[in-house]
């Protein structure tokens, strides 16, 4: 009986280490898609985009018979981008574009959300999918609308404001990037308004309880409950504007179609499409996609030690 108890116990362990490593490696095979993934669509891509910003295509020969060949040059490509005062000017753009529009759009976000959490408001759903259904839109599509709406001669936004002694011009070299910005607020203040109105479900409704019964009204109650608790979720819509900022691409891209006051490097990635494909300049063209990057990435960096340096001293 002993001999059999041992047998069966010996040939169990093989079959309990065979089980722990199955278990073991099983997080691997479920991450396996993602880091497939994220390798071949992100590393790989930024991997080469950074080979050839260091390498320059130089041809030789004269009509016929003429060779390129492709040359380690370092730094210059970035030199030329940093020097490139269109590509400055477009960068600056964005920057200007983004200081006004980012905190314009988290307030209108964060006061919708307060509003439609508060118990003032009536038809919450009917008027949440009111606020949200312009991110639906594409946003060509968007553009495109508004850049009917901005034509003096078919808008009849400019005839209203006519009527009465105004007479816009949305369209002109001052006022065309805050046009943009319009259409920008128009189309993503919804989705930033149900990320910001999520969290606010999540706070305890006793806490609300609580500071009624010490007699705070709705608007104490949201600047000092209410928005320090859902501050995370504010950090991150801030840090989603400010990357879509610098990502800017589709709106003035569109707006070229309705005015020439938007140029074909108006913004950052317009100029880097510019010179990838319609002047052929793979090399300068990623050179100027990186410092683009970096530039996105120090405004992140910097946007959440703001945060955190806020949350430390409360």
């Amino acid at each position: 009986m002993s001999v059999a108890t041992a047998a069966t116990s010996t040939s169990a362990r093989p079959r309990r280490r065979s089980r722990g490593g199955g278990q073991r490696s099983a997080p691997y095979v479920f991450l396996a898609p993602f880091i497939v993934l994220f390798v071949g669509f992100l590393i790989v891509p930024i991997g080469l985009a950074v080979w050839n910003s260091l390498h320059t295509v130089q041809r030789s020969g004269l009509g016929f018979g003429s060779s390129s060949e492709t040359a380690f040059t370092g730094l210059s490509n970035y030199t030329d981008a940093l020097t490139n005062p269109e590509f400055l000017d477009g960068l600056g753009r964005v920057l200007l574009f983004g200081a006004v529009q980012v905190p314009v759009m988290l307030a209108l976000a964060l006061v919708l959300a307060l509003l439609f959490d508060s118990a003032a408001v009536k038809f919450t759903r009917f008027f949440q999918l009111s606020v949200f259904l312009p991110y639906a839109v594409p946003a060509v599509v968007a553009a495109l609308l508004w850049g009917f709406l901005y034509q003096p001669q078919v808008s009849p936004i400019v005839d209203a404001l006519g009527s009465v002694g105004i007479d816009p011009d949305f369209l002109a070299p001052g006022t065309v990037l805050w046009s943009i910005a319009n259409v920008t607020i128009w189309s993503v203040t919804g989705v930033n308004m149900i990320i910001i109105f999520s969290a606010l479900q999540t706070v305890p409704r006793e806490i609300y309880e609580a500071a009624r019964i010490d007699g705070a009204g709705e608007i104490r109650t949201a600047l000092r409950i209410k928005m320090p608790m859902i501050a995370p979720a504010i950090i991150l819509t801030a840090l989603f504007s400010v990357i879509g900022t610098l990502q800017l691409f589709n709106e003035p891209m569109v707006m070229r179609s309705v005015t020439s006051n938007v140029s074909s490097e108006y913004t950052p990635n317009m100029m880097i499409f510019s010179t990838t494909t319609q002047g052929g300049n793979i090399n300068l063209g990623s050179a100027m996609a990186i410092l683009l990057g970096l530039v996105t990435f120090a405004l992140s960096v910097a946007v959440s030690a703001a945060s955190n340096r806020r949350g430390g001293k409360r």
